[in-house]
């Protein structure tokens, strides 16, 4: 990762060159030497166990994840681990004191724990690369703690701080009961880099897989259910081989077939987050890391699937939770044999957009021109058009090298649900420029606010132009069709008064990637609307703020990025009701999430818009929010048009895109 605030991806670590040693996925390696004599670490999930010293209620568990290499890739092992902190219970009196929780148990496989226990990241330096004849190795560490992010709900990046390289020399040693191999557990005492004893390590082996999920798939009724490619033989792949092919044990739940359309085939981005917390099956993500998938006809805002739960902005506070994905869409004319088709009865190409919507959900982004799971539809079936095979023959059912990686070694809060919010995995800075970045110098991005002065609680609102000012004679630019918060192409930084940087980018991410070329003078345009990002409320004090947004895309193999910059001045209270409503609005995770998607089943977010509102202050802000709630219909609702022009106001603060979304459903 190229951010040093962040913990590294591990090292591969090459093999020791043991006569007799070959790799073979992440399992025991053949070795020509007596089974008795020979030892070798062997390949998936190590429940593991730090005991501080002289820290008798303190323990950690988790897992040490171990990747074997095949021979035929170099071989050699890539490790990595997590440790959450275990309970501490007390015990009424006279009751000594706190008692040290019990620790996962070896007969459930890979351990699963609560998201708030998550302490450390462990990204491995040395380990048992290939076969010994000892009875023990030396394993070296860096440790990465996590803190979690100090906001309302909870909801955050967090902060990661490495606290420095350790090493403990692991001894093979007879398991407790309930592990499935006797031979593959280790205990050993750990030391820090002064050669100090810190605490004590145990690690035994429970699952060839590194680790383990469980997607849960609803439908409204007479829609297909994405469980395969619809192929045969060596050619088909479904969830579970899929997943087994990056090391991960899912297990797939096809639930309810007969979801209701809450008002007709098309469903808004709030319909489908509504959906989620209605149909999904009960699930404790502390116990259980469970994904939800949502099949419908139509969605509204993107032809064929979507990421919309991408941050802990909602209701449950839970990021990357859900996604959805869409049958009735016509496929388009260039894209191969299956040009002119529905997109659910093209199995291949349903079910890959299917894997890329929960690509999201794991912290993937786009990862393009390489026809994985990642890259996005239309960039596949475009690059089928210039080189054959065409779309969908030429989808390759695997995760690029890099998404594997990820997918096998970042830290737990990256990759499962209720953890990290999109994006955060990502440690490259906002506005930092890549190495492999194109230079465009003709290419400029403005960056104005709406307003440049704007009470306390109030949103930010930008306009964005991205312009090619080349001369006569300059030359075509291809960029982004879209760079508005959803297109996926924008992020950006806001740094407070005293100097704190926040993040922001869009909340729902989509299949998609739609790009036009900007002919010399020729621009686009989008509106943004600021309000909340990871890090919480961004304008939460009075003060000048420094706001910058870049827009990133992939050309070919390397990445072209705008950055603009503005600045905007947040004024303080004008009056008792202004400094408690604005209190609220900041407080209110819930009011960006009503913001970014509308809808009727975010009570907390409409009670604090409805607050601001009764405010005059702050009611000029919101009008236009409020407004387009109350046009687009949800379930049962239909647009209650009445209502919304009587908040839609000449006095009402809009952007363009605002103004003439409005204009379209204010007739």
């Amino acid at each position: 990762m190229a951010n040093s605030n962040f913990p590294p991806l591990p090292s591969v670590l090459p093999s020791a060159g043991t006569s007799g040693t070959s790799g073979f996925g992440n399992s025991d390696e053949p070795t020509d030497l007596p089974s008795a004599l020979a030892r070798s670490l062997r390949g998936g999930a190590w429940l593991t166990t730090f005991r501080p010293h002289n820290s008798p209620v303190t323990a950690y568990d988790g897992t040490i994840r171990v990747e074997v290499h095949p021979a035929s890739a170099g071989g050699g092992r890539t490790a990595s681990g997590d440790l959450y902190q275990r309970p501490i219970r007390m015990l009424p009196p006279p009751a000594p004191g706190p008692l040290l929780g019990p620790g996962p148990r070896p007969q459930a496989g890979i351990p699963v724990q609560p998201t708030t226990r998550y302490r450390y990241y462990l990204s491995i330096t040395k380990i048992l690369e290939g076969v010994t004849l000892g009875s023990n190795f030396e394993l070296g560490f860096d440790r990465w703690k996590f803190t979690p992010p100090a906001t309302v709900g909870g909801t955050g990046t967090g902060t990661w701080a490495n606290e420095g390289s350790f090493k403990a020399t692991m001894t093979w040693a007879t398991p407790p009961a309930g592990y499935p191999s006797a031979r593959d557990y280790l205990a050993g005492v750990v030391k820090d880099a002064t050669g100090i004893v810190i605490g004590s390590l145990t690690m035994g082996w429970v699952s060839s897989f590194l680790r383990k999920a469980t997607i849960e798939i609803d439908s409204v009724a007479g829609v297909e259910r994405p469980l395969d490619n619809g192929l045969t033989g060596a050619n088909q792949y479904d969830w579970k081989r899929v997943f087994g092919n990056v090391s991960w044990d899912l297990t797939v739940v096809p639930s309810q077939t007969n979801i209701a359309e809450p008002s007709g085939e098309g469903w808004t981005d709030a319909e489908l987050h509504a959906g989620m917390l209605r149909w999904r099956d009960s699930a404790n993500l502390d116990t259980e890391w469970r994904f939800h998938l949502l099949c419908v006809k139509t969605i509204d805002s993107t032809p064929r699937g979507i990421m919309y739960d991408a941050f802990g902005t909602d209701s449950n506070n839970i990021p990357r939770e859900g996604a959805a994905v869409a049958t009735s869409w016509i496929i388009d004319p260039a894209w191969g044999r299956v040009s002119g088709k529905r997109f659910g009865a093209v199995p291949e190409a349903y079910f890959r957009a299917s894997v890329h919507e929960i690509g999201h959900a794991l912290s993937l982004e786009h990862n393009l021109r390489n026809q994985h799971f990642m890259d996005t539809s239309d960039t596949i079936a475009a690059a089928g058009e210039v080189t054959p095979p065409s779309f969908p023959d030429n989808i390759k059912w695997s995760f690029a090298d890099d998404d594997v990686r990820r997918l096998k070694h970042w830290p737990d809060v990256f990759v499962r649900p209720g953890g990290s919010p999109f994006g955060s995995s990502h440690a490259t800075p906002a506005v930092s420029p890549p190495d492999n970045a194109v230079d465009l110098p003709d290419v400029e991005l403005s960056v104005t606010p709406t307003l440049s002065e704007v009470p306390l609680g109030a949103p930010v609102r930008l306009e964005l132009q991205l312009r090619n000012n080349a001369g006569k004679g300059g030359f075509p630019v291809q960029v982004p069709a879209d760079i508005g918060l959803r297109s996926g192409f924008i992020q950006g930084t806001v740094t407070t008064p005293a100097g704190v940087s926040k993040t922001f980018r869009s909340i729902v991410v989509n299949d998609g990637g739609v790009y036009k070329v900007l002919a010399p003078g020729e621009e686009t345009k989008a509106s943004v609307t600021l309000l909340r990002g990871a890090e919480g409320a961004l304008f939460a004090s009075t003060g000048l703020y420094d706001v910058s947004v870049e827009v990133k895309w992939d050309v070919q193999e390397a990445v072209a990025s705008v950055v603009g910059f503005t600045t905007v001045l947040v004024t303080g209270p004008k009056d008792l009701s202004h400094a408690a409503t604005a209190h609220k609005l900041l407080t209110s995770p819930d009011a960006h999430l009503v913001l970014v998607l509308g809808g009727d089943h975010l009570e907390d977010g409409i009670s604090a818009i409805q607050a601001a509102l009764k405010d005059n202050t702050l009611r000029p802000h919101y009008e236009a929010i409020e407004a387009k709630r109350l046009a687009t219909r949800f379930e049962d609702r239909k647009p209650n048009i009445t209502a919304a022009r009587e908040l839609f106001n000449d006095e009402s603060v809009v952007t363009d895109s605002e103004k003439q979304k409005l204009q379209k459903l204010l007739p």
